[in-house]
């Protein structure tokens, strides 16, 4: 019986998912490969995730051996899974920080078309909150912090491109104002 127990690991979540209403990926990053490896298998189990869930009124499934919280809001999906055995209290702390820190960063409007405009800010954001499956940092007050740090502030070559063309159309409208 002693060989069943799993070792206790820093790899707690397994993947991050956000989808739209209709069940199409908007984001998704896994973080273990082993589990889920090909695009075709992941996507399948979006799709089976999303038709367990989207009438549900429940927070947590378990599903293809994870376990998966979820939270819903207006045309989203969030979902974050861990193995079967991880701890659901942990994954949904992850899930309120992953919310929480949208809800800021798009100023209360979180939905599809607010995700998809700012699509490289909740992407730097996942990656402030989990690294390779590793919980990073669970406050959304901290990760907002480090996430919407003004681009006039990033060094031209530190910045995305995303960021370098908000500027430049900042530059060309005041230019054009004058």
């Amino acid at each position: 019986m002693e060989g069943c127990l799993l070792e206790p690991t820093l790899y707690t979540v397994k993947g991050i998912v956000i989808l739209d209403s209709d069940g199409n990926r908007i984001l998704a990053k896994y973080y273990d490969v082993k589990s889920l490896p090909t695009v075709k298998e992941r996507k399948a189990f979006e799709k089976n995730l999303f038709n367990k869930t989207h009438r549900a009124n429940a927070e947590i499934i378990m599903l293809d051996g994870f376990t998966c919280v979820y939270k819903s809001n207006v045309d989203l999906f969030f979902y974050v899974m861990g193995n079967s055995n991880e701890n659901e209290l942990i994954l949904m702390n992850v899930l309120n920080c992953l919310y929480d820190s949208l809800s800021q960063i798009l100023r209360k409007n979180v939905e599809k078309r607010a995700v998809m405009d700012s699509l490289d800010i909740v992407m730097l954001a996942i990656d402030e909150i989990c690294d390779s499956g590793i919980i990073i940092d669970a406050d959304s007050s901290s990760v907002v912090s480090r996430v919407a740090v003004r681009s006039d502030d990033i060094p031209i070559g530190e910045q995305t491109v995303a960021q370098v063309f908000q500027t430049a159309k900042e530059q060309l409208k005041w230019s054009l104002l004058k």
